[in-house]
């Protein structure tokens, strides 16, 4: 199974994910977060799919979220708006994604990732 793994390289829990995806043998295209942001109609696609709400998607913990005051612009925004911000900036997405093109995993933890892709 091939499955799309959207990474910004520079992070830390997208390391973690990768040697978990190259140690259990998972084949997987990279798509770089920051330089390329997944569009608004994959964003949508994605969070219906992954069965998490919207607010789910944003790195909370990352600067631009806290430079843009992103908490108090998503408290209300609707899921179209939410994916709208997300793919403005690939900064804003918490990383990495990984699907086949029916689960959607957001985050890493090993325990999702045996469960989601082995």
């Amino acid at each position: 199974m091939a499955v799309t793994f959207y990474w910004y390289p520079n992070c830390g829990t997208c390391k973690k994910a990768k040697k978990w995806l190259d140690e259990n043998k998972i084949n997987y295209r990279t798509i770089h977060i920051v330089n390329t942001p997944p569009k608004k109609e994959t964003l949508l696609d994605l969070i219906a799919k992954s069965g998490l709400p919207a607010k789910k998607f944003f790195n909370t913990s990352g600067k631009k979220y806290r430079e843009l005051n992103m908490k108090d612009k998503i408290k209300d925004a609707s899921t179209e708006e939410m994916a709208e911000l997300l793919a403005s900036d690939g900064m804003l997405i918490k990383r990495p994604i990984v699907t086949d093109g029916e689960k959607v995993t957001v985050g890493f933890t090993e325990e999702a990732f045996n469960e989601n892709w082995l």
